[in-house]
């Protein structure tokens, strides 16, 4: 049967304080080639965005775990060349491609694999990321950028130097610097419980959870959670304070994909 998935991600409210879209496009197997139900998805993927505001483009194409690497990395070329065009001819300039690779096949994580066929399917397509010019971000209400007296419980403290590399749940050292200081205060208000919760960003719908590289598991929000419990205890918080957990790409702010990849600190208990 000839359907074309469509994926949009992240295309609400894209005049706000967004930042990036992904915009992912299916083939059928073997296929390069758009037919009238993709091009017409494609057109209405531009239409629905303000295009002054791209300050960027990324292209890459994808296929499934069948076949032989070379011929799938041409076919994922091919793919991710389709897509380009289809753009140009739509309005979005060349200029602002940055980046348009065939990244061949995908192989298949053992934590998926009672899925197959529709895995499969959702591997043979090409992502478009579409970067936005920043647009100063709202205050969001019980989000706070750091520790105080006055908080109450449900509170959430966006530990904004708390950095990870792409695809990594080890610390920095700029961020262990950052849970030194944090740890300081947590000594001084020492009723103060707390859910430490880990977040990530861009990733489909479909896969609510990024695969941490170190480990190559399925749990890079969870294990960015850990990392930062772990280290709140070699500093001496009693862990019977603190809980971790990952949320995945569940809970964006909407202030853009920088401030998705966090960590917060929610109080629990006063």
């Amino acid at each position: 049967m000839k359907k074309i998935l469509f994926l949009l991600l992240f295309i609400t409210n894209l005049v706000s304080a967004q930042e990036e879209v992904v915009h992912s496009v299916y083939f059928e197997f073997d296929k390069f080639n758009l037919d009238e139900k993709q091009a017409t998805d494609v057109v209405a993927f531009v239409k629905a965005i303000d295009t002054s505001r791209i300050e960027s483009v990324q292209i890459y194409g994808y296929c499934d775990d069948r076949g032989k690497d070379a011929y799938n990395y041409k076919l994922s070329m091919k793919r991710a060349n389709t897509i380009k065009a289809k753009l140009i001819e739509k309005g979005i300039r060349n200029i602002i491609i940055v980046t348009i690779e065939g990244k061949g096949r995908i192989l298949i994580d053992d934590d998926i694999v009672d899925n197959l066929p529709e895995v499969r399917q959702k591997n043979r397509r090409v992502d478009v990321v579409m970067n936005f010019k920043r647009v100063p971000p709202k205050p969001i209400p019980g989000v706070y950028k750091d520790l105080k007296k006055d908080l109450v419980v449900g509170d959430r403290i966006y530990l904004e130097k708390i950095l990870f590399d792409n695809g990594s749940s080890k610390l920095t050292s700029k961020s262990k610097l950052e849970l030194e200081r944090v740890a300081r205060i947590l000594h001084k208000y020492k009723n103060i419980e707390f859910e430490i919760q880990g977040h990530i960003c861009c990733t489909p719908t479909f896969q609510r959870e990024a695969i941490d590289k170190d480990t190559r598991k399925r749990m890079l929000s969870i294990n960015r959670a850990e990392a930062v419990y772990k280290y709140l205890i070699f500093k001496r918080i009693d862990k019977k304070r603190m809980t971790y957990k990952g949320y995945g790409n569940t809970r964006p702010l909407g202030n853009g994909p920088d401030q998705d990849r966090r960590v917060e600190l929610v109080i629990t208990k006063i």
